[in-house]
């Protein structure tokens, strides 16, 4: 049985996630080494008790949610993973 070497979060692009989100998801053990990813592909990360500080919950769209902030009331979307429960890529529903 051959191993792949970990894949360095701070490597991957947003574009590179496809190729590569089987092998990381096989290579994660624990939320800390999700989140460490998640914030190298996507940026700020949110778990549970974040989400509930920073935004409202309007609707989940599996695999979405959708959010307003708390700060300034701008409504826009954030993908989650199940497992574990982590909240990543906030998007704007707000268009220039």
């Amino acid at each position: 049985m051959t191993t792949q070497p970990k894949t360095n979060p701070a490597t991957l692009s947003p574009d590179a996630t496809g190729d590569t989100h089987c092998n990381v998801c096989e290579q994660l053990n624990d939320e800390h080494e999700w989140r460490i990813v998640l914030e190298g592909i996507y940026g700020e990360v949110w778990d549970r008790s974040e989400l509930k500080r920073d935004f409202v919950v309007i609707r989940f769209l599996a695999p979405q949610v959708s959010v307003r902030r708390k700060d300034n009331q701008e409504e826009g979307t954030l993908e989650f993973l199940h497992h574990p429960r982590l909240y990543y890529w906030y998007r704007s529903n707000k268009r220039n």
